[in-house]
């Protein structure tokens, strides 16, 4: 038995250094490249990243600010403070306007996107995690994970419009304005909604089982199939019928998806080390392209349609704490100063 429990033993220290070096292999050969880093520092985590293509800036979250990027050199431009919590940001390029999502203010901020200004505050529900510019109507949808609700509100004069109750906790959203739909993944209840912009309700769920525990979502628009990321697997789902298409593996504890209808490619973004790169058949089947390493707990990302460049956050962590009084694990520590974007891009081959 000692000799086959040390066979046994061989065999998966083998297999599993097959597996990575064709991990590895898959991220050397793939179309995408690290091609920077650019520096951010100070201290907090980060949740959403947003980019502005036309005007060439990317907005990133961190802790009570957005940091405001520009994307040509690389370097931070500037910051809209206070943002307590905050998680998302939404673009209103067509009225010169953003909105940030405030966790722990339950409020949502109005921006000048000029002066990168505060101009106003809107009272939202508990939590607003995710923030959507919905042009159409020229509303914002904030999603609130504590209330279970979203909250909308008049782009111009910041008027709350509705509040649409929601049967979970809403994570992700994406937007079809010739549609006139609103989709959102709901994280607890394994289903993404489907909001009716003009009456503001609710008027499809559609449950997307394997998958359980969704959070970032995708769109892509043309052939009208949301990409839905959920631990290990991403699920493709016809945002006309809501009929599961198919299921992929991807890495572990995503909570970032990005779909680029320029080079048709789907993305993940794992908390692994990994981001996954996909490819959509026609019948709405994903075939891997390339397993990209990332930094550690680098789950939320963004992606330019100009030069289908991908930006991630990151930072260094150190070891964790104290467990908890209910005996959990503490989560590791962000290192000061280590807070930064890792910008990936394609190969001038596979352009």
């Amino acid at each position: 038995m000692k000799a086959l429990r040390i066979v046994v033993v061989v065999f998966a220290a083998l297999a599993a250094g097959q597996f990575s070096l064709q991990a590895t292999l898959r991220a050397a050969d793939g179309p995408y490249k690290q091609v920077a880093e650019i520096k951010i520092g100070g201290e907090g985590g980060w949740d959403y990243l947003s980019v502005d293509s036309a005007a060439r800036r990317l907005y990133v979250s961190h802790a009570t600010k957005v940091v405001v990027i520009d994307m040509d050199k690389n370097t931070v431009v500037g910051e809209i403070a206070p943002a307590s919590g905050v998680h998302g940001i939404a673009l209103a390029p067509d009225l010169g306007l953003g909105f940030v999502s405030n966790g722990r203010d339950n409020t949502a901020s109005v921006v000048d996107l000029k002066t990168l200004k505060i101009t106003a505050t809107v009272k939202t529900g508990l939590n607003p995690d995710c923030i959507l510019y919905e042009p159409g109507h020229r509303e914002v949808y904030t999603f609130n994970g504590r209330s279970n609700d979203a909250t909308v509100f008049d782009a111009s004069t910041g008027d709350v419009k509705a509040t649409i109750k929601l049967p979970g906790k809403p994570e992700f959203a994406q937007v079809d304005v010739k549609a006139g739909r609103i989709y959102n993944n709901i994280e607890d209840t394994d289903e993404i909604v489907a909001i009716d912009t003009a009456t503001h309700a609710v008027v499809a769920k559609w449950p997307i089982k394997p998958a359980e525990g969704a959070s970032g979502l995708a769109l892509d628009l043309a052939n009208h199939r949301l990409y839905a990321v959920t631990d290990k697997l991403m699920a493709v789902v016809d945002s006309t019928s809501g009929k599961l298409l198919s299921t992929f593996p991807i890495g572990g504890g995503p909570d970032a998806a990005a779909y680029d209808a320029g080079t048709g490619l789907v993305f993940a973004s794992n908390s692994d080390g990994t981001m996954t790169v996909a490819k959509a058949s026609a019948a709405g089947t994903l075939t891997l392209v390339q397993t990209i390493v990332t930094p550690a707990r680098s789950r939320t990302m963004t992606l330019d349609p100009k030069t289908h460049r991908v930006y991630i956050a990151a930072a260094e962590y150190g070891a964790p704490g104290a467990p908890g009084a209910d005996g959990r694990p503490a989560r590791p520590t962000i290192v000061a100063g280590s807070f930064r974007v890792v910008v990936f891009e394609m190969t001038a081959a596979t352009k």
